[in-house]
């Protein structure tokens, strides 16, 4: 295996300038990195993790904390896209990733502990019960956090914009003559709180009353609750013209429910998904749907867990908002249109 020095005779420079070159000093020019970079991928050189833990005191090895409540773990397409944008990034910038549970080897073990045994400079946290006990230990602890789509004090945090996305495809329906709007929402969220407020702003700025009877609870990526909440609204003496899900995959078992009825989407009435997963473009008809930006989400949660690893308490807590885009599909139609 390669070393620094092997490097440093092929460069002909010293080990230090071959350190610098490999650390991302600039005291040196950038032709001898240039020099260096190549050479060390020639010689195919590794950093040996355990020498730079001893030099650093940082092991460049991030925890990852993902527990999906409806159990279909890496299969979520929404956190496995943004998963991947952690592990890509994470890569970019010389760090491992550790998957955090709470059992290992079949024993107990709380997530700190997991943490603190695989040596994680610091953790994302994605898709969790946030008021657990296990993640607030971790909070409080001394490792570096953080979470996504949640906020605590004195943590970063990487938001999407889901006030815009529920203010955006009410609007949208409503453009479209839609004023008997419902809305099934996942759990109790802030996510789900900050959809709902998108919702209800964007009833009231268009003059239209927020009819509670209109909101139902389902839950995220559960098929099974968004087709019975559907069947509650379709069964009410003044049904919804159009429908509001909490994702995209829940919003297949609206859909289901909907054509049991014989009812046709769009003509009948109009459906919203949410997320902008694969999903959404390839089942029909086409879902209108509000695409969060995946890829940026988990970019900003790494580069700012690593900032505030290296950088330690000189670093500012922010909360960082990533906004989303409207994806205009055929699972909604004007409502001009529809009575023709």
């Amino acid at each position: 295996m390669a070393t620094i020095k092997d490097i440093s005779r092929k460069c002909g420079v010293s080990p230090a300038t071959v350190s610098k070159a490999l650390n991302g000093y600039t005291d040196i020019s950038e032709e001898t990195v240039e020099l260096v970079k190549r050479a060390a991928r020639e010689m195919h050189y590794m950093p040996n993790a355990a020498a730079r833990l001893l030099k650093t005191n940082i092991s460049h090895n991030i925890g990852v904390l993902f527990i999906d409540e409806a159990n279909s773990g890496l299969a979520h397409e929404y956190f496995s896209l943004i998963l991947n944008s952690v592990k890509e990034e994470a890569e970019a910038k010389g760090y491992d990733i550790t998957f955090i549970s709470q059992s290992i080897g079949g024993r107990s073990i709380s997530f700190l502990e997991h943490c603190r045994s695989r040596r994680c400079d610091g953790v994302v946290i994605a898709c969790v019960n946030f008021e657990s006990d296990g993640v607030k230990e971790l909070i409080d602890s001394e490792i570096p956090i953080i979470t996504i789509d949640y906020c605590f004090d004195g943590t970063s945090c990487v938001l999407s914009d889901n006030e815009e996305g529920g203010y955006s495809l009410t609007r949208h329906l409503i453009e479209q003559g839609h004023q008997r709007i419902a809305f099934i929402h996942g759990e109790m969220t802030q996510v789900t709180e900050k959809r709902l407020a998108g919702y209800r702003k964007a009833l009231q700025d268009h003059g239209i009353d927020v009819r509670e009877e209109y909101l139902k609870a389902g839950r995220y990526h559960d098929t099974g609750l968004s087709k019975e909440a559907t069947a509650q609204l379709l069964s009410m003496h003044e049904p919804p013209t159009a429908i509001m899900y909490p994702d995209d995959f829940s919003s297949l078992g609206g859909m289901a429910e909907i054509r049991s009825r014989g009812l046709s989407i769009p003509k009948d009435i109009s459906v919203t998904g949410y997320d902008g997963i694969n999903l959404a473009s390839v089942i029909e008809p086409q879902l209108t749907t509000w695409r969060q930006d995946t890829r940026e989400i988990g970019r900003q949660s790494v580069r700012k867990l690593v900032e505030t690893i290296e950088d330690g308490k000189n670093v500012e807590v922010e909360r960082i908002s990533v906004s989303g885009q409207l994806v205009s599909g055929y699972s909604t139609m004007d409502q001009g249109s529809a009575t023709k």
